[in-house]
């Protein structure tokens, strides 16, 4: 074992020592005062961790074990929800006396303590502080948004409870009286696009609407903000993306939700979401030009066929008969390839047919 891994291992003894001291400075009183999803959160941080102790009081190795939120063996589809974390037949173990995971396991204790102090002391902190506080044992901000993901998913705790915080409000939760003369909120999957209808003052010509994007593969937050103007609106939600495999994986996403997030399908799912556009069905129907158009690659084509197994996509005969037309065609394309049309093609004649034809304005 390396210097690095060694000392690593040292600092997970003390951060060990150091929660099971602040485990035991919450007293019972304390606990009733808190919220039960506080004390819970308490609770179970503190199990793991005593767990820890144990282990190394019998003088045995640590071992954390975590359900797999990369495989399917977990997951289970309610139409209601979207895709559940449903069992746990499938785990990854991190234990603390193999080169290979005991920097892992020295990040998840770390995190752990961090976020047991942030909720102890009713703080918050970004997923950057957290990062740049410890840049050598996490490595990388991306490490740093997975362990966090993998504790929550571990706790059966949703992220936003866990006191880290994005650029964007995690306490989307605490958001209160909504009002909105919306008609409809429309997904966008790309900020270009979303910019256009912007500049082209979308929102007001059509009709009163919200329009929300994530940037390509949406965030936790942006999901759970087109939860919120579901629930809160009762609206349509609409989502307008590439007419390509990415793109649907993308509105799949919002819809269905994702694996990794499973766990946390409730409220981050939106299974009414319509898909408006860009359809494969409308390249032909609006005589997209060709050279606007992107032949599939072995990629695509991969992505296509292993969309078109999810479990989901049974319940959806429509979006079936639109993936295969890609199939069939082999052309994908964007949703800046209706300027190949006209230049004010999407927010003129696009969009406003396709809702008025809909009855939705």
């Amino acid at each position: 074992m390396g210097s690095h891994v060694a000392e690593l291992f040292t600092e997970t003894d003390k951060l060990c020592a150091q929660l099971l001291i602040n485990a035991e400075v919450v007293t019972d009183c304390q606990r009733v005062d808190k919220e039960i999803n506080t004390s819970e959160i308490f609770t179970r941080i503190e199990n793991i961790i005593l767990g820890t102790v144990t282990s190394l009081s019998e003088d045995k190795a640590p071992v954390l074990t975590l359900p797999n939120r990369s495989s399917w063996v977990n997951i289970s589809f309610d139409s209601a929800i979207g895709l559940q974390m449903s069992s746990e037949s499938s785990v990854t173990t991190i234990r603390s006396d193999c080169p290979s995971s005991v920097t892992k396991f020295a990040q998840i204790l770390k995190m752990l303590s961090v976020i047991y102090r942030l909720v102890q002391s009713n703080s918050y902190a970004t997923k950057r502080d957290i990062y740049y506080n410890n840049t050598q044992l996490f490595g990388s901000q991306k490490t740093v948004d997975n362990i966090v993901d993998d504790i929550s998913c571990m706790l059966k705790v949703p992220r936003r409870s866990l006191h880290v915080a994005v650029a964007v409000s995690s306490n989307i939760g605490g958001i209160r009286d909504i009002v909105s003369s919306a008609k409809f909120v429309l997904i966008v999957e790309k900020d270009a696009t979303f910019q256009r209808l912007l500049d082209d003052d979308f929102c007001t010509k059509l009709s009163p609407c919200i329009i929300i994007t994530g940037k390509g593969v949406p965030d936790v937050n942006s999901r759970l903000m087109v939860r919120k103007l579901w629930d809160t609106l009762h609206i349509p939600i609409f989502a307008l993306v590439d007419a390509d495999p990415h793109g649907i994986e993308i509105m799949c996403i919002y819809k269905y939700g994702s694996v990794a997030m499973s766990f946390e399908a409730h409220s981050l799912t939106v299974p009414s979401l319509m898909w408006l556009g860009l359809l494969p069905s409308d390249l032909q129907r609006l005589r997209v030009p060709e050279d606007a158009l992107i032949p599939l690659t072995k990629r695509d084509e991969s992505k296509l066929n292993s969309l078109l197994q999810r479990p989901y996509l049974t319940n959806q005969p429509e979006w079936q008969k639109e993936m295969e037309l890609m199939k069939q065609s082999k052309v994908k394309a964007e949703i800046q390839s209706l300027a190949a049309i006209a230049p004010d093609f999407l927010t003129s004649i696009y969009l406003p047919n396709k809702l008025r034809y809909g009855g939705w304005v």
